[in-house]
């Protein structure tokens, strides 16, 4: 026997539903009455779902059960081998969103616990925030752990360097350069502040202060490696120092490589090479010892925003809303092996290996977000949010990592 099931819209007034007096209905919008009256408590809270109204009985079964898209399945049953039909009806949820609440952002989303988005700042079941340090006032550009320091320092485009006391989460100290930090990195108890036409040096040892002339225009990146800090510039040209015994100065200006037709926004070291990317959408490869370029390479369509080191293989994103990984040839060049894409354009690159020997990736997005990913599958294993986009990335000891936007 054929069966055609139509659901009816219209609602029976004055009748009042039996599931709902059992606390157990799951119709949404119901055709009966969820109330002994047709008339609703005034003060009890309202919902929205697909566009129309219903009222929620306050404490009800239902209203804690969460409200995602659902698929009804209408199912025949003929087992008992009689005339009679029997139909069930299976409910199968969709998982809940992976996208943050943008009203629970601002502290007014009307939908509570029903939300079908987010009310979290993260999702992911290896994942918990620790503390949020909320004193810089414009992008953060740079977080770093100083080798024998127990503070966390941050440096901002507010143009302020901040220390943070590591078992309180207070700011401890404050030192206001009065102009824009554009990068910010550590090696051993040197702190580097990338600033206009230089870099600012402290030993946080010796309270030691020096400023490194050569640089033209905003320093936007800065690398330490083979003994030399790489700073990359506005003018596309890469500044290198190594130590020095002069008393003037421990640090010596030995070459200033040039190749990009525009700024240099980042840099990595890995298997005796220099790697920068550049706004002219190119990835130059560096010889570590001679700074000779060896080669260019030339993938992306957009800026070079980052650059990493994997094992043996060269990470490189970009505003055109890729990963690219390279490996290196037998000729000595590189090749595009494999490209992944997101959504919105790539920021930043970090990596981790975490306790059980994974290889994560940590690719902040400018969806204000931050995806992770488990290497070489590029399976997602979670996400943070933010309120801006998230500049820099920094990896700590004991599975610890930092994020900063606008706030540390």
């Amino acid at each position: 026997m054929d069966m055609k099931v139509a659901r009816r819209t219209e609602r029976t007034v004055g009748t009042t539903c039996a599931y709902w007096l059992a606390g157990r209905c799951n119709r949404n919008p119901c055709r009966f009455l969820h109330g002994e009256t047709p008339v609703p408590v005034p003060s009890a809270p309202y919902y929205k779902a697909k566009n129309a109204y219903c009222y929620m009985k306050p404490n009800s079964s239902y209203e804690k059960i969460p409200r995602y898209k659902s698929r009804r399945v209408y199912v025949r049953n003929n087992d008992d081998g009689g005339d009679g039909t029997n139909v069930t009806v299976a409910s199968q949820s969709k998982s809940p969103s992976q996208s943050i609440c943008r009203y629970w952002m601002k502290d007014n989303c009307a939908h509570g616990d029903q939300c079908q988005n987010l009310h979290s700042w993260f999702y992911g079941d290896r994942l918990s925030k620790v503390a949020n340090l909320q004193e810089h006032e414009k992008v953060v550009t740079g977080i770093a752990l100083p080798v024998g320091s127990d503070k966390l320092y941050s440096g901002s485009v507010d143009g302020t360097v901040r220390m943070w006391d590591c078992h309180s989460g207070r700011c401890a100290d404050v030192i206001n350069l009065g102009v824009e930090i554009t990068s910010f990195i550590s090696e051993s108890p040197w702190v580097f502040v990338g600033v206009r036409s230089a870099v600012r040096a402290w030993n946080i040892q010796t309270a030691s202060e020096f400023t490194l002339n050569g640089p033209k225009g905003q320093v936007l990146a800065m690398i330490v490696g083979n003994d030399t800090l790489f700073a990359g510039a506005e003018d596309g040209v890469i500044s290198a120092w190594r130590g020095s015994s002069e008393a003037i100065s421990p640090f010596e200006l030995i070459k200033s490589p040039s190749g990009h037709t525009k700024a240099v926004v980042c840099l990595t070291v890995g298997r005796n090479k220099l790697y920068s990317g550049s706004m002219d959408h190119s990835i130059m490869v560096w010889n570590l010892d001679t700074l000779e370029c060896k080669m260019t390479l030339n993938g992306h369509t957009d800026i070079v925003t980052s650059l990493i080191c994997w094992h043996n293989y060269l990470l490189s994103s970009s505003y055109d809303c890729t990963i690219k990984v390279w490996t290196a040839t037998e000729e000595g060049t590189f090749e595009v092996t494999y490209t992944h894409s997101e959504e919105n354009g790539v920021l930043a690159l970090s990596g981790m290996t975490d306790a059980e020997d994974k290889n994560i990736l940590f690719c902040s997005c400018r969806d204000n977000s931050v995806h992770l990913y488990e290497l070489p599958s590029f399976s997602e294993m979670g996400r943070i949010f933010a309120e801006k986009e998230v500049q820099s990335l920094e990896i700590g000891p004991g599975g610890l990592f930092f994020t900063g936007d606008t706030v540390c």
